[in-house]
């Protein structure tokens, strides 16, 4: 009764339907960036904090009137104590050369910087289970302008960011789609109105509800493929001129916000994510409506 791409309703000149692959174009849209958000802040908290965990930056500020000389002389003096404490595994002090260079992006390059009283720096590996707070309190009570910075602090906000970014992501998407259902649904009841005649003389002539569901079905998988497949090009266009302008960019007070090429493959499961939901939403409003036939 039925070929391939053909409608045995003229679902084709309907026009209840001309509308969704605009909305189901800007739908995958908004849930591919918030998706692409999402990885990016995820990567970027998981990058951080493999690097920084249990870790320390033991900072040693020069003393007012004091020699230059005494800042190494300190910075040594701090070195030792920290090679005898419990929990230490790895103690290395910053050249200077890399504590000027953690400045630069703020304060440029000039003569300037390379007289500034820079504190020295010392950054501190520790075993796992380490006494941070024992190790924190025996340094700043040993040596007087001695700060000790705790990574782990600011790394669990960071985590809990991501977090909330992550589930706030989520919730976006799971609007986006819930919206993309409603779209359908009028859709699917619109047309099946519209058509209604037609389907009743289908099944006069021994069509089965599901064949009659089935030419919907199609009808809208093959307008949200059209919608989704804009909106994802659309989506992957702006991703890639967002990656190419901050790649121009002096980027050393900015993180790496590159995505990898399996996160780039992911959001291409949107579009067909969205596809094959706005096809099982067409086809369960069809079955429904001719449940209630007389």
């Amino acid at each position: 009764m039925s070929r391939r791409g053909h409608y045995d309703i003229p679902l084709k000149r309907d026009a209840t339907g001309r509308f969704l692959p605009w909305i189901i174009a800007l739908m995958v849209y908004l849930a591919t960036l918030a998706l692409a958000a999402s990885m990016v802040l995820s990567g970027l908290a998981q990058r951080w904090d493999t690097g920084l965990s249990d870790s320390l930056t033991i900072q040693v500020s020069p003393l007012p009137d004091a020699a230059a000389g005494s800042l190494q002389t300190r910075t040594e003096q701090v070195q030792r104590l920290l090679e005898t404490l419990p929990g230490v595994e790895a103690v290395r002090p910053v050249p200077r050369e890399e504590a000027l260079a953690l400045v630069e992006p703020w304060l440029g390059d000039s003569a300037l910087v390379a007289e500034l009283p820079v504190p020295a720096l010392i950054e501190v590996g520790l075993e796992d289970g380490a006494d941070v707070a024992g190790i924190r309190d025996r340094v700043q009570s040993t040596f007087p302008a001695v700060s000790v910075e705790d990574p782990g602090t600011w790394l669990a906000d960071l985590r809990r960011l991501a977090g909330t970014v992550q589930w706030v992501a989520v919730l976006v998407v799971g609007l986006i789609g819930a919206v993309a259902v409603a779209a359908v649904v009028f859709a699917a009841s619109a047309g099946f109105a519209v058509h209604r005649s037609e389907v009743e003389l289908l099944h006069v002539l021994g069509a089965s509800d599901g064949y009659v569901a089935g030419q919907f079905q199609r009808h809208m998988l093959r307008l949200a493929l059209v919608g989704g497949g804009a909106g994802a090009l659309l989506a992957l266009g702006t991703l890639a001129a967002m990656d190419r302008a901050a790649a121009g960019m002096q980027a050393a007070l900015l993180p790496d916000l590159e995505l990898a090429a399996i996160q780039w493959a992911m959001l291409l499961v949107v579009p067909a994510a969205a596809a094959l939901l706005a096809a099982a939403t067409a086809r369960i409003t069809v079955l429904r409506a001719l449940g209630r036939l007389p």
